[in-house]
């Protein structure tokens, strides 16, 4: 990466990165729920991805808002 970027843009780009992840943990945790009834094995991968997006949301988070957990 050789791109020279602002603090602003900085921001903008991990928001967004926190955004899409929420999204995604959203997501999973709702394939999760589908699944459990039907498909034992899809549904525990699907709540281990989202446990994947949780943490990745966790840690943006705490690079957003300090201490905001």
């Amino acid at each position: 990466m050789t791109d020279v970027v602002d603090s602003d843009e900085l921001l903008r780009r991990i928001r967004r990165a926190r955004d899409c992840a929420e999204r995604e943990e959203r997501s999973w945790r709702a394939r999760s729920d589908e699944l459990r009834s039907t498909d034992p094995d899809g549904a525990r991968d699907a709540a281990v991805r989202t446990v994947a997006y949780e943490a990745v949301t966790r840690v943006l988070d705490e690079v957003l808002r300090p201490g905001s957990r």
